[in-house]
């Protein structure tokens, strides 16, 4: 007698059964894809003229329940443009509930608190690669109305679908997201191996430094190479530097005495004796080379 399932009114309690459908059989000439990156359906004028007539809160949440699997989720509507007797919902919810298309669901209206805790688990690693995944996440949440606890949820961000089981939610399984103060968790995601490190490199880093090879060591040689001059002669001193005891300073042992604002420069010099006496024949033969030649002018 009826094309399409009536609506039933149980104490101010809308429930009726509708025919799904996802979004992508939705007939018209917009896009609808936005209705897939939430939580929300699409049911027909019908049911918005039962509930007008309802003294039911805002906003509308709804419990839909796949009776044939005993599977049920939440969710909220969009709009109320669907043809009589069918509804349409996001592809990612028809999984949840088991359903396909043109099965029959239950929709029930319900009241639902408001979400303190909610906890997620990827259900790809690939999830890692976000930068910022609460950003993305909360951003995303802001198309659904509510949560529930067992769902896997989807939400699209860089043009690549990300899939997120809730594991938890708090104070109850399910739970209003719509204008609350809700602190998120995330769980490893599902597959996800820590980085394995590799043996030798624990035993390296947790050995201690074996300095006893510095000891017999001549230790740091400052400036101890040989020059050369620009006329091609040998300088007249050999550089031979006294070598600085291992105890003094050691290689790959800083320095504890240090002080900040003060630089140690260290250095081994000797008293070029040779070049001082070079310097003074040259002197007192030039002295001498001056007196004869006045003695000859005179």
């Amino acid at each position: 007698m009826f094309d399409h399932p009536i609506p039933r009114v149980f104490q101010n309690r809308f429930s009726t059964q509708y025919r799904c459908f996802s979004v992508s059989m939705l007939a018209g000439p917009n896009d609808r894809s936005d209705v897939e990156k939430g939580g929300k359906i699409i049911m027909p004028p019908s049911a918005l003229d039962q509930l007008s007539r309802l003294n039911i809160t805002y906003p509308m949440l709804f419990k839909l329940t796949n009776k044939n699997s005993d599977r049920m989720t939440h969710c909220g509507v969009l709009e109320f443009v669907a043809d009589e007797g069918i509804c349409y919902l996001p592809h990612w919810m028809m999984q949840n509930l088991l359903l396909e298309e043109g099965g029959l669901v239950q929709v029930e209206s319900v009241n639902l608190q408001v979400a303190t805790y909610s906890k997620f688990q990827p259900q790809s690693p690939d999830f890692l690669d976000i930068t910022n995944p609460k950003a993305v996440l909360e951003n995303a949440l802001r198309n659904f109305a509510c949560l529930t606890t067992g769902d896997v949820i989807a939400i699209n961000y860089n043009e690549k679908i990300y899939e997120l089981r809730v594991m938890e939610t708090k104070p109850d399984k399910a739970v209003s997201i719509i204008e609350c103060d809700m602190n998120v968790d995330f769980d490893a995601p599902l597959g996800y191996k820590e980085p394995e490190r590799s043996a030798q490199h624990e035993e390296t880093a947790d050995a201690e430094a074996d300095h006893s090879g510095y000891v017999n060591d001549i230790g740091f040689r400052a400036f101890s190479g040989s020059g050369n001059r620009l006329d091609g002669k040998k300088k007249g001193v050999e550089p031979s530097p006294s070598p600085i005891k291992p105890g003094d300073i050691r290689r790959g042992i800083p320095n504890y005495d240090f002080k900040i604002g003060r630089i140690t420069f260290i250095r081994n010099s000797r008293p070029l004796v040779k070049k001082v006496e070079e310097v003074s024949k040259i002197e007192s033969s030039s002295v001498l080379h001056r007196i004869r030649t006045l003695e000859l002018r005179s």
